[in-house]
């Protein structure tokens, strides 16, 4: 079984890209944690400044508990706490629109 790729965006609002990178780099301990623990071994976000528009790709090892991590209440806080830089769902979840991958090189 290989590593499995996901990628999705989401998007910010306008005036908080300051704001959501800071967050990003004191991201809390126990939440890095909970990413591990659900299999995550490599997130990466990216920004178009154009658009606000964010793109993440992130790596997961299988057979983790991926489908468990919303449940934790370090990422129901984590949510919470950066719902107000970025679209989300009724939940406080970000809005994700996940994207099919057409192309894909390792050498």
């Amino acid at each position: 079984m290989s590593d499995e790729i996901r990628a999705f965006k989401m998007q910010l609002k306008p005036g908080v890209v300051a704001e959501y990178r800071k967050r990003h780099d004191e991201l809390w301990p126990e939440l890095a944690e909970a990413l591990r623990g659900a299999g995550i071994f490599d997130y990466s976000i990216f920004l178009d400044e154009s658009t606000l528009t964010l793109f993440a790709v992130l790596k997961l090892k299988p057979g983790y508990p991926i489908a468990e991590l919303p449940l934790q209440p370090v990422m129901r806080r984590w949510w919470d706490y950066m719902a107000p830089l970025m679209e989300v769902e009724a939940d406080n979840k970000p809005r994700q629109w996940h994207l099919p991958s057409v192309f894909h090189f390792a050498g």
